[in-house]
């Protein structure tokens, strides 16, 4: 697209166009609810599970709720490109508009990186049993003591083969499966799609792992659990946003609560400060900026597990 052509509005408009067409990292929505803020916080509250049917003895037996929650503030998002007048005159080769493109890139993978930054914090943060997300003493009502922080031994802990891989996955299923709500009763026993979260140094272990019909180890060479388990679906995460060198995380991805929460008052909007302003008029240069209003949080600690590998 030549000079003449590159205004203002087709500048916005190439940013909302490559905007709808790059919908961000696929783990997004599956691991993630996504609710609409009018104010500056919302609150959260999680009131345990409903009631389990019992046998009928001495009249009903009805229960109340237990009242859990957090709180998410929204807060105020940024990025601003600045343009040379001269720079839209003289662009020929569209090199403008691949810049506009990367910016929608890096506003699409925005929820990425807060989300991202909530997993890695996920061992001391809070979340709405007054536990932090990855922790080994949950405890609600009558769920007894519960741990979704675990470890599985491997021989080097910062490469671990496709079958410490497979024992480490299946060892976080185990565990999101066996948890138990508040009123004793199983939390996850209709699961059966899992999303395995790593680091970009364990993509090959996990890969091969998630994939391979034969595992090889100590003992020669067998079968894959995990391509053998019948009913259960696995999806693999490779996110390079993780700082972990000895940890990885299995998710629960068809839960009716997700793991997480997105919550956002103001979408993505592009303003410009361009043709015929103060700016253009006194600096020769166009700005082009985005906004939104949005933050992230903690949903269901049962519907995700750590491993650290040891």
């Amino acid at each position: 697209m030549g000079a003449s052509a590159l205004s203002s509005r087709a500048i916005i408009g190439e940013f909302y166009n490559r905007l709808q067409q790059n919908a961000g990292a696929e783990w997004i929505d599956p691991l993630s609810m996504l609710f609409q803020s009018d104010q500056a916080s919302e609150e959260y509250k999680w009131l345990g599970m409903a009631p389990a049917m019992r046998e009928w003895i001495g009249g009903r037996n009805a229960k109340g709720f237990r009242e859990n929650g957090i709180t998410i503030k929204n807060k105020d998002f940024e990025a601003t490109m600045e343009v040379l007048v001269k720079e839209l005159k003289r662009d020929k080769t569209g090199q403008i508009l691949v810049r506009v493109r990367e910016m929608a890139d890096r506003t699409n993978a925005h929820w990425a990186k807060l989300l991202s930054t909530l997993i890695v914090n996920a061992e001391s943060a809070i979340c709405y049993d007054g536990q932090f997300f990855f922790d080994t003493d949950h405890s609600e009502g009558d769920s007894g003591t519960q741990s979704n922080d675990i470890t599985s031994d491997v021989t080097t802990t910062t490469d671990p083969t496709a079958a410490e891989m497979e024992k480490a996955i299946l060892k976080s299923v185990e565990a999101i499966l066996g948890f138990k709500d508040d009123q004793g009763e199983p939390m996850n026993e209709g699961a059966s799609l899992f999303r395995v979260m790593v680091p970009v140094p364990f993509m090959s272990a996990a890969a091969a792992a998630l994939k391979n019909p034969v595992i090889v180890d100590g003992s020669g060479s067998r079968t894959n659990t995990i391509t053998n388990l019948g009913g259960f679906s696995f999806a693999l995460d490779v996110n390079s946003r993780l700082s972990w060198t000895t940890k990885l995380a299995v998710f629960r991805a068809d839960g009716n609560t997700k793991p997480f929460i997105r919550q956002e008052e103001e979408p993505v909007s592009m303003a410009a400060i361009s043709d015929g302003s103060d700016l253009e008029f006194n600096e020769k240069k166009h700005h082009y900026g985005v906004s939104a209003s949005r933050n992230v949080g903690y949903g269901y600690w049962q519907h995700g597990c750590l491993v650290t590998l040891i």
